[in-house]
Formats: structure tokens, C-alpha cells, sequence
């Protein structure tokens, strides 16, 4: 009888998993999580704290490392993860929209089917978001100035492929405007500019900006979100079908592996994740996450995003060549 490689790795890891006592999966070298952005950022907080939980239910002797290999909106860590051994000991954390968006317009460092996807965490708002002050109170404000004056006010984004530069794609069709698109290198960068008057909205995700879910933001507003109906994280935002703009975007994040590693340990950590998204712990660590919390498993995920790939499709080949 024949027996292959990789189902001796999945029983080698069956046994590893249901084996507290051998020094195997997890235990015997850190796990290292795979992060496309700075430290400090939105992606890479969700990930360090939800490691912290995660740890805990794998046992006490495993530990996570945090990797960060930013740039090219993703696509260097993505790159680093389809090359990585499918031993489970590297996974790393999936953006989308970039995710699917690089691969379909470019020869990308990695394509979506190079991995195993493990759960998704978060599916985030895309919000339009203004100065406090700001005279602009909907998105049917800006539009207006823009059919007046086309490209005359600035939206920020951060970055090819990411939900804020597809959102400005998707309301420059829809509303048949043109904006002043500016990319930027984070949301720190887009707030100072917005703040400093440099900048007319900032898209980013309602995560981005905890201090809107309890109505306590002082010096910025949110005037739009591009959501089928209003996020329980903000109720009282309108939604920019509801402005009369058919744009919607999100921006999801979860988590992957290697497509090379064995079910078992991708179920195991799928089964962590879910734990974990349930911890007070993690929940009351996780302000900016919390209201926006959406788990999927890996297999829902990887259907949701093969129709989510259909619509970019469409958007991108609408898009200037």
C-alpha cells in the first residue's frame, strides 16, 4: 500500500496534536505570525493581542512571535508566507481587499491559492471621515462639490489595493465624480493631514477609529459608511447607498497558512480562533476590534471570498489601464 508524504505528515500531526506528552506541534519552537504592516498598527495590534489569547488555549509552552515585513500593501509578508515551510510553525494575517486585489492586476509574489485559509477575525466598515468641524455632513455633500468642481477636494487612502483606494474607485463609478486621490503610508499620516487641514476626508476602517463606536470622538466625524446597512458599530452613520453613492467596501482580516500544512493543525488553530474571539480577555483588550468582530471559518471564508474576487473583477476592469 502506497502511503504519501503528506498524509504521513497529517497523521504525524494527529498524533502530535492529541499527544500532550511528545515534543511536537506546538511546542517545540515558536509559532511565528506574519504581519504586512508596521508594528503598531491596526493589523499588527489585532494579531499581537489575539496571540496573547490564542496562547493560552494551545498550552504553556507554546509561544507566538510577531513578524512584520511591511510594504507593498501586503504583498512582501504574503510573499514570505507562500514560501515558508508547511510545518505550521509560520501562519500570518490576511488583508482584504489587497489580497485578492494584487494578484488579479499584477504578477504578484504569491497567489491565493498558494494557502490554507485558517478563519477570518474581522470584517471591518469603510468609513469617509471628516474634520469635526468639517462643512462637508454626508457624502452627498462632497458629491455635489465634485460634479460642481470635478477633483477639487482630496481623499486619502493607504495604499494600491487596500479598501480606502478601491472605495474611491467604486464612488468615482458610482456617482460619476472624479477624485483627488492621495496615497498614504498608514492612517496616523492621513489623520495628521486631515486634522491639519491638509486633507478633505480620510478613508479608513471604523476599527481604525475606536472613539466613534462610543460617541466620544471629538475632533473628527465619520459621514459615510460604504456598508448594505448600517454597522452595529456605528448605527447612526448613514450608509453611502443610503447618500445615493452604490459603493461598498470592507476591509477583512483573518488569518493563513502555507497551503502545504496538514488539516489537522489548520483545524486546530481555526478551533483556537474561534475560542479566542469569545474571551472577555481579548474583547476588552481590543476597543477598536471589538464591535467589528466577525468570525468565519476557513472554509466559509474561502467561499465569501471567491465572490468577493467577482465583484473586484468588475470594478477592475473598469478601472484605467
Amino acid at each position: 500500500m502506497r502511503i504519501t508524504i503528506q498524509a504521513l505528515l497529517g497523521l504525524v500531526c494527529c498524533i502530535a496534536i492529541g499527544s500532550p506528552a511528545s515534543a511536537a506541534w506546538p511546542e517545540d519552537k515558536p509559532i511565528e505570525i506574519v504581519v504586512g504592516f508596521a508594528a503598531g498598527g491596526t493589523t499588527d495590534v489585532m494579531a499581537r493581542k489575539l496571540a496573547l489569547v490564542m496562547q493560552k488555549r494551545l498550552g504553556e509552552k507554546v509561544t507566538f512571535v510577531i513578524v512584520n515585513k511591511p510594504g507593498a500593501s501586503g504583498e512582501i509578508a504574503l510573499g514570505y508566507l507562500a514560501r515558508a515551510a508547511g510545518d505550521g510553525y509560520t501562519i500570518g494575517v490576511v488583508n482584504v481587499p489587497s489580497y485578492l486585489f494584487l494578484p488579479m492586476t499584477k504578477k504578484a509574489q504569491y497567489d491565493p491559492g498558494d494557502f490554507k485559509l485558517i478563519a477570518r477575525v474581522v470584517d471591518d466598515p469603510t468609513i469617509l471621515l471628516v474634520k469635526a468641524d468639517s462643512k462637508f455632513a454626508s457624502l452627498g455633500d462632497l458629491v455635489k462639490v465634485l460634479r460642481e468642481k470635478p477633483g477639487s477636494l482630496t481623499f486619502g487612502h493607504n495604499g494600491t489595493g487596500t479598501n480606502g483606494h478601491l472605495a474611491i474607485r467604486q464612488i468615482d463609478e458610482a456617482a460619476k465624480v472624479e477624485i483627488n486621490e492621495i496615497p498614504y503610508k498608514g492612517n496616523a499620516a492621513q489623520k495628521t493631514d486631515l486634522l491639519g487641514g491638509h486633507l478633505d476626508v480620510a478613508i479608513v476602517s471604523a476599527g481604525e477609529v475606536p472613539e466613534l463606536h462610543g460617541g466620544n470622538a471629538s475632533d473628527t466625524k465619520a459621514i459615510a459608511q460604504l456598508t448594505k446597512a448600517r454597522s452595529k458599530a456605528l448605527p447612526n452613520v448613514q450608509t453611502a447607498e443610503e447618500a445615493g453613492v452604490a459603493a461598498f467596501m470592507s476591509s477583512e482580516r483573518g488569518f493563513a497558512a502555507p497551503k502545504d500544512v496538514p488539516d489537522a493543525i489548520v483545524k486546530r488553530l481555526e478551533e483556537v480562533i474561534a475560542e479566542s474571539l469569545r474571551d472577555p480577555e481579548f474583547v476588552a483588550s481590543s476597543p477598536g476590534d471589538a464591535p467589528v468582530l466577525a468570525y468565519m471559518s476557513g472554509a466559509d471564508w474561502q467561499v465569501s471570498l471567491a465572490e468577493n474576487a467577482k465583484t473586484l473583477r468588475v470594478l477592475i476592469d473598469k478601472m484605467p489601464k
